[in-house]
């Protein structure tokens, strides 16, 4: 399972009322515990890798976890995620991505799709321009704020 989509499990399991959350997918199973100031998250890899893995992580240790911080600022106008979820650039998996770089694109045009509880959001342009850069990597998590595209 993606570290990123790990941190934000956790994160939302300690800012909500939600005592205990348990994800299972083909990778393995995740189950999250708040307890009292604590969050403690436990891995357990599928049975058909080799090892499972458990690991028990205390919230306190959270900032270590932190985000490494971008190295530079794109450069132009730069579309966020404006949801956590998973990214896609086309609207199935056979079909042709929305926008490629150098794409000339209008305000309200629908640039990608940020996919949440199983809910397809279209995200949509917020200006006018050319597409110079695509961040986000398609079929990965992105998190609220995440930068996807550069518009100039």
């Amino acid at each position: 399972m993606d570290l990123r989509k790990l941190k934000t499990l956790i994160d939302l399991v300690s800012e909500s009322n939600v005592s205990e959350l348990e994800i299972t997918e083909a990778e393995g199973k995740v189950r999250i515990v708040k307890s009292e100031g604590a969050v403690v998250q436990q891995f357990v890899a599928a049975p058909m890798q080799a090892a499972a893995v458990a690991a028990p992580v205390a919230a306190a240790a959270a900032p270590a976890a932190a985000p490494v911080a971008e190295a530079a600022a794109p450069a132009g106008h730069v579309v966020k995620s404006p949801m956590v979820g998973t990214f896609y650039r086309a609207s199935s998996p056979g079909a042709k991505p929305f926008v490629e770089v150098g794409s000339q694109i209008k305000e309200g045009d629908t640039i990608c799709i940020v996919e949440a509880m199983k809910i397809l959001n279209e995200i949509e342009a917020d200006k006018s321009g050319t597409v110079t850069r695509i961040l986000g990597e398609n079929g990965q998590a992105v998190e609220y704020g995440q930068p996807l595209f550069v518009i100039e």
